[in-house]
């Protein structure tokens, strides 16, 4: 804890740590929170491979407050003794809270505009690297730095020949499912479902490791209504500022197909089966 301590030091003026107890927070990192007097910091804790993956956590985490977003602001990240650390601000979170002014917070993220599909820098969702090159069509980035990469990484990972198939089938098919749908290159979340927000005690939404690209706004949308989704009155208070277009109930399988597939490489079991289904549906759109 030596180095943690010393450089939270060095971030946020003199600190010592006292108690340091470990708390669940996902199923990457090692998490923990430290104690010293009146501060309390988060931590994430890894081995030195997750470098990168700390660095893009922390640049996802500065461009959503930099558009308006509650989150827990990097405090430093580091290296010592063979294991990469990330300290984060410390913030009391709980599960229920105002998920109408989580919309609305969603929808000022949602109207930072860039000038490209992509990011400034490759990032990761979940464990998998993911790709940010830029494109100035939003159906190629979709199909090029989304799907694709999943569909190679399934074939390394040597899941079912007939999902495999299908997924290159449904590769081909995006520029005609996204024919006529020119979104503008918005600022996203990029992993946002109801595991990656939280409140504060009074009730303010937080939101927490992002995977953020600029792209489709529906993309965002589209995932918070997996894994079991939000509140109705998250998506009315969202649609009040910033409705959605016409389509998005057809392109959502689109955009969570690419989680889903996620998932199946991760985790395998019946997430596959769930993406194989997926791009039935999809491919029967015609």
């Amino acid at each position: 804890m030596a180095a943690l301590q010393a450089s939270i030091s060095e971030a946020a003026g003199g600190y010592r740590i006292e108690r340091a107890s470990t708390v669940g927070g996902g199923c990457i990192h090692r998490c923990v929170v430290l104690e010293g007097g009146s501060r309390r910091y988060f931590a994430k804790l890894n081995d030195r491979t997750q470098l990168d993956a700390f660095a893009s956590e922390a640049d996802g985490l500065a461009a959503l407050a930099a558009s308006g977003a509650r989150v827990p602001a990097p405090v430093c990240r580091g290296e010592a003794e063979g294991e990469a650390f990330l300290v984060l601000e410390y913030l009391d979170m709980r599960g229920t809270g105002d998920h109408a002014a989580l919309g609305r917070m969603l929808a000022r993220v949602h109207s930072v505009r860039g000038e490209y599909f992509g990011w400034g820098r490759d990032n990761y969702i979940g464990s998998t690297p993911q790709l940010n090159r830029r494109a100035a069509s939003w159906s190629e980035f979709w199909r090029d730095a989304r799907l694709l990469p999943q569909l190679e990484l399934a074939g390394r990972n040597g899941l079912a020949r007939n999902l495999l198939e299908k997924t290159e089938r449904l590769v081909d098919a995006v520029p005609r499912l996204l024919a006529g749908h020119a979104p503008a290159p918005s600022q996203l979340h990029g992993d946002l479902w109801s595991g990656n927000a939280g409140f504060l005690p009074g009730g303010e939404p937080v939101l927490f490791d992002p995977a953020v690209y600029w792209g489709d706004r529906e993309a965002d949308l589209a995932m918070t209504e997996l894994f079991g989704g939000f509140p109705p009155g998250f998506y009315s208070a969202y649609d009040d500022v910033a409705p959605r277009t016409p389509g998005y109930a057809r392109r959502k399988t689109l955009y969570n197909l690419y989680h889903v597939l996620n998932h199946a490489n991760l985790f395998g079991g019946g997430y596959a089966s769930q993406a194989e289904r997926m791009i039935d549906e999809l491919l029967a759109q015609g």
